[in-house]
């Protein structure tokens, strides 16, 4: 019963929230690709920051690791791949060059910060406070980007001047905005906690766990509010919220995680990272490609996280 209110809550604050954000962008005259990157983003990786925090300050390395990856994956290849199924996505030029290379770039960190053994002659893989503060820099640098392009874009000006969508005034879109991300929230909450109970009752181990259930369940609103921005031709903010949440994930989540405790990274999950650094080179190239996402990229990508779910259940 919990888990179907979980699921009503998600889909029905994410429909809320999408028309709150669309709107405010519309209303501040600011591109739909930087309120995807920050609003959306942010508000839909608040489980993982909770998660993650939560769990490091609990010790629990399995966690906080597996879910940041196992999300990120969960971003790339699901929410992706059935949003482009349900409605193709366009990718604008300004994606292509710049925020997508950024997410390339902050995989590549975690991997070579992560990978002592190799990187470092290390007796064991770590992120230490040293590494969660490269980390956070790398993300102040990203912020510094978000801001140049709020000020500077051209594109605003353009977006501005474009009637399409709803626009609500801005205190129905601010109030959209908030209590769908409530409900986003709260229903992602009420799934992840009634997962995980079932899933450690079926002896999943702490990684696998992270890795899968929680790593989904943290999911939901990123994978929720994309299907419904597709739907509403909201491309913008369908693919911002992938990137800006990634990119979230590792360079703020992590960051604080392992500034607030050294966070340990099992062997096997480098062979996760790894995973979403090839399949981040592969969800690029689609872009640059076509300069979108269609349904048959769409199906490669979702088949791609069925079969990589299968191997990690095996695996564990």
């Amino acid at each position: 019963m919990l888990l179907i209110i979980g699921f009503y809550l998600l889909i029905k604050g994410a429909d809320l929230f999408v028309d709150g954000a669309s709107s405010i962008a519309k209303k501040l005259k600011v591109p739909s690709i930087l309120i995807g990157l920050t609003i959306v983003a942010f508000g839909t990786s608040a489980p993982e920051a909770a998660v993650s925090i939560n769990a490091a300050l609990k010790n629990s390395s399995g966690i906080v690791v597996g879910n940041i990856v196992g999300s990120n994956i969960f971003n790339l290849l699901i929410v992706i791949g059935i949003a482009s199924i349900i409605h193709p996505i366009d990718i604008k030029l300004n994606t292509i060059v710049k925020e997508f290379p950024f997410m390339l770039l902050a995989t590549i960190v975690l991997y070579i910060l992560g990978n002592d053994i190799i990187f470092q002659d290390s007796m064991v893989n770590r992120l230490s406070v040293g590494d969660g503060l490269i980390i956070l820099s790398v993300f102040a640098v990203f912020l510094y980007y978000l801001i140049e392009m709020a000020f500077l874009s051209k594109e605003a000006q353009i977006e501005s001047s474009d009637g399409d969508g709803k626009v609500l005034n801005i205190y129905t879109s601010l109030l959209w905005g908030v209590l769908g991300l409530g409900g986003i929230l709260f229903g992602s909450d009420l799934v992840v906690k009634n997962s995980t109970v079932i899933a450690l009752r079926f002896g999943m181990s702490e990684t696998l766990v992270g890795l899968t259930i929680v790593a989904i369940g943290t999911s939901l609103p990123e994978l929720i509010t994309s299907i419904v921005a597709a739907r509403k031709g909201e491309g913008d903010i369908a693919i911002g919220n992938v990137i800006g949440s990634n990119l979230f994930n590792i360079l703020f989540i992590l960051g604080v995680s392992s500034v607030i405790g050294t966070v340990f990274v099992e062997a096997k999950i480098l062979l996760d990272i790894l995973f979403l650094l090839v399949i981040t080179i592969i969800t690029y190239y689609f872009a640059i490609t076509k300069k979108a996402f269609n349904r048959y990229e769409g199906i490669i990508l979702t088949l791609t996280y069925i079969i990589y779910m299968i191997y990690i259940i095996k695996r564990n």
